[in-house]
């Protein structure tokens, strides 16, 4: 009998000596399962994240209320234009009529067809007429005038609408334009509204204007 009871009081102490062991692997084991769990979640988010990246709209894209005018194929279409140098592709959309008229008058046709990765702020011809036609007509017929009007609305590299948000840059004129606006509403000297921008062509981007941009 007293045999009997040592042997149950040892297998109560061995009982006793392994349960910390087993709770200890038991606990090990949640915390394994917590981890990868965590590790899996992570990796869900990150893949949901760059789904989203992928499926968020380009910011490449002509924006603006005037784009609407702007013809869907052909020459003058964005597709278009995107295949000539600036001046041409100007020059196959109507409402830059006035703006190729002055260029040309100007001789600064090959000037801005050859030049690389420049940004045009085109003036719509709604915006030259704006300006009294006298004054135009004079403007018009002074070359040395006209020049300095026209290259104040170019700058020597390709801008992106994020640099449009508070920017200022140096014109081929020597000049300076600041800009300023967020999301598809920006401004150019806190005057000159962008009413299409971001338009590509072969060796600039263009950002179409509704005001003139005159030069100190």
């Amino acid at each position: 009998m007293n045999a009997l009871r040592v042997r149950r009081s040892a297998v109560a102490v061995a009982a006793a000596a392994l349960l910390p062991f087993s709770l200890a692997a038991c606990s090990d084991s949640d915390g394994g399962s917590d981890a990868a769990g965590a590790t899996t979640t992570a990796a869900a988010d990150q893949a949901a994240g760059d789904a989203s990246t992928e499926a968020s709209p380009a910011m490449d894209q002509p924006f603006g209320p005037a784009c609407a005018s702007v013809p869907k194929d052909g020459a003058g279409s964005f597709d278009g234009m995107a295949q000539d140098p600036v001046a041409t592709a100007a020059s196959n959309n109507p409402a830059l009529s006035t703006l190729v008229a002055a260029v040309q008058k100007a001789g600064l046709v090959d000037t801005l067809n050859n030049a690389e990765d420049i940004t045009v702020f085109a003036p719509t011809n709604d915006a030259f007429a704006k300006i009294p036609k006298a004054d135009l007509d004079k403007v018009l017929a002074d070359k040395a005038t006209l020049t300095k009007i026209l290259t104040y609305h170019v700058v020597g590299e390709k801008l992106t609408p994020q640099q449009l948000e508070n920017g200022s840059f140096e014109t081929l004129e020597k000049g300076k334009i600041t800009t300023k606006g967020s999301g598809e509403e920006y401004t150019v000297n806190d005057s000159s509204k962008v009413v299409c921008g971001n338009v590509k062509t072969a060796n600039a981007n263009v950002y179409i204007v509704d005001t003139v941009l005159m030069p100190q």
